[in-house]
């Protein structure tokens, strides 16, 4: 990889992360479910305009955009205004590494090996040091509402490997049409009229910066340049700058919001992320016969982690580079 193509990555993961602590500051002007509705309203318009007709079926863009923007971002934007810290959030929502695979094992009949199931164990263990830290300082209802949108993740992650989208912006930016009426009809039952009203009537510069970070800067920079490495990389190259969101994500909030990182939440760190490492980790592949048409791993665009077996992918990797979006 060259080292501009490098930088792009670790680029990316640093916007991904830094957005968690852009959406605990967008939280102090916005309900969050409106919060969240109108970050995909300004990720789709004017996006949709611009990046071509849907590539993959609708029934696949409905169900990623219900199960991801609506069931995911609505308990990460809910469960941090109520109290889950933004680098503790981004650290959490790593968790759905965990969730894909055994989902995946489920519904795809995907059999993990054993290193992924001791990845799974250290992951989970890391869950488990960052629930008592949490316990320690901060509602434990808001820590649930996290790890239940780490599951919702899972979920949209294998949806999105049987879509098997081309592009992944041009998917992401279509996902993005289909929560905001949603998420708009919820935030009016739950959050009422009047309070969303005041939030839009009293937007500033610092709300206006927020939102338009977390669409534009998170979801379709970050998307845009996401797939732009996958089409040039290998997707297994690629998708361990994922690994760094949590580290930009707790280091930013200390930073920014001043949110203390205790050696309890570093343990718990150590274990999730390695854990999430040791369930990324391939099978290997015997050589590519260059003749074959079905082509190396790098033709996976989607963005999926590995590939296992040699002939027709029928349903490849853990589909979490596009999934990743939303890191936040």
């Amino acid at each position: 990889m060259r080292p501009s193509h490098l930088a792009l990555g670790v680029l990316v993961a640093a916007v991904w992360g830094v957005n968690f602590t852009v959406i605990e500051i967008g939280l102090d002007h916005f309900p969050p479910l409106l919060f969240s509705a109108l970050r995909f309203l300004a990720a789709a318009l004017p996006a949709v305009f611009f990046v071509g007709r849907p590539k993959v079926a609708w029934k696949w863009i409905v169900a990623v955009g219900l199960v991801l923007g609506v069931a995911k971002f609505g308990l990460v934007f809910v469960g941090m205004d109520a109290g889950m810290p933004a680098g503790l959030s981004s650290l959490v929502l790593q968790i759905q590494a965990v969730f894909t695979a055994v989902i995946a094992a489920l519904v795809l009949g995907e059999r993990p090996t054993g290193v992924r199931v001791l990845g799974m164990v250290v992951a989970c263990a890391g869950i488990g040091v960052a629930a008592v830290d949490e316990g320690a300082s901060g509602p434990l209802g808001a820590f649930a509402m996290v790890v239940g949108a780490a599951a919702a993740w899972g979920v949209s992650n294998v949806l999105t490997r049987k879509a098997s989208p081309p592009d992944a912006l041009n998917f992401m930016v279509w996902v993005s049409t289909v929560p905001v009426l949603p998420l708009l009809a919820l935030s009016l039952l739950t959050e009422g009229s009047s309070r969303d009203l005041a939030a839009l009537r009293g937007l500033d510069w610092q709300g206006a910066g927020t939102l338009l970070f977390v669409a534009w800067v998170s979801t379709v920079f970050g998307f845009g340049a996401w797939g732009w490495l996958l089409r040039r990389h290998l997707a297994s190259t690629v998708a361990p700058f994922s690994l760094l969101v949590p580290v930009f994500g707790m280091t930013s909030a200390a930073l920014f919001l001043g949110e203390p990182v205790s050696p309890l939440r570093w343990c718990a760190a150590a274990l999730l992320v390695g854990g999430v490492a040791l369930t990324s980790v391939t099978r290997p592949r015997r050589a590519e016969n260059p003749f074959d048409g079905d082509g190396p791993e790098r033709k996976n665009p989607a963005g999926d982690v590995h590939t296992e077996g040699t002939g027709p992918r029928r349903h490849a990797g853990t589909a979490g580079a596009v999934g990743s979006a939303a890191r936040g």
